[in-house]
């Protein structure tokens, strides 16, 4: 069973090129990233990633517009736009947590269809402010729709539940058995990502998302298919900064660097 490992675009400011250079020295087997509208980028983007043999994976975060209909509309028009650039994997952050579930419920039809004509996988990602924002509710969308995927972004949930989920069990349990991505953020009951996972007051809340991780793996090794990790931790405001200088506390580049190469010697040694 293969393990691919993704670089996350969010929080780079070099030029992309010089970027690509440092996720391909580093490692990675691609980057996970949002594409340029205007194609003329687009295809530099795209020619960039190939002449550093850098696989794909678009990403969707664009969940702005408030009417379901417009938002539909618009998740339509950029997963056409992410499918033409024919990605190895869409992960989405799809929905609102104030839609109903008919109105989810269509975003995730219109997914499914397209990722049948496409080809290409689909994933839905459990972050805060959209459908899958709690486990509970992500709970009953799992039941309602068995053939549901997912990308675990686990520390969501650690946020919005105020814990490292011990009285959740049985929804992490259904979210691990439809998880075909993984964002590796090390969330806390108070916020969504950590300082930093290589300091010792986080031991115990990257343990926990370590077993979580685990049993992923476990199962992908039973059932086979590629799992893609994406080392998701994030820049300022995900990285708590100092006040007044709003210096970062840790280095972005670094921690994700390090949470590759961990989970490479858990899983690939």
């Amino acid at each position: 069973m293969p393990i691919k490992f993704y670089a996350p675009l969010w929080g780079n400011f070099l030029p992309f090129a010089a970027f690509c250079e440092n996720v391909k020295e580093a490692g990675y087997d691609g980057i996970e990233m949002e594409l340029p509208q205007e194609k003329p980028e687009k295809d530099k983007v795209l020619n960039i990633l190939k002449d550093h043999q850098l696989e794909l994976i678009g990403q969707y975060y664009q969940s702005f517009e408030a009417d379901p209909l417009e938002n539909l509309q618009s998740y339509e028009r950029y997963l056409r736009h992410l499918i033409a650039a024919d990605p190895v994997l869409i992960n989405c952050q799809t929905g609102k947590d104030f839609f109903d579930f008919e109105a989810n419920a269509r975003h995730f039809g219109l997914a499914a269809e397209l990722s049948a004509q496409s080809g290409i996988p689909i994933t839905h990602e459990t972050h805060r402010g959209k459908c899958l924002y709690a486990a509970p509710i992500a709970q009953m969308y799992f039941q309602k729709l068995p053939e549901l995927r997912i990308c675990l972004d686990i520390s969501h949930w650690c946020n919005v539940h105020e814990s490292l989920l011990e009285d959740q069990r049985e929804a992490v349990e259904l979210a691990i058995s439809r998880t075909d991505h993984i964002h590796s953020r090390v969330g806390h009951p108070e916020g969504p990502q950590v300082s930093d996972p290589r300091a010792p007051e986080w031991s115990l809340a990257l343990q926990a998302h370590l077993e979580w991780w685990d049993r992923v793996v476990q199962r992908h090794r039973k059932e086979g298919g590629t799992l893609r990790i994406t080392t998701e931790f994030g820049p300022s405001p995900y990285m708590p900064a100092l006040a007044y200088t709003q210096m970062p506390v840790a280095n972005q580049w670094d921690i994700n660097v390090y949470m590759m190469n961990l989970l490479k010697q858990r899983y690939l040694d």
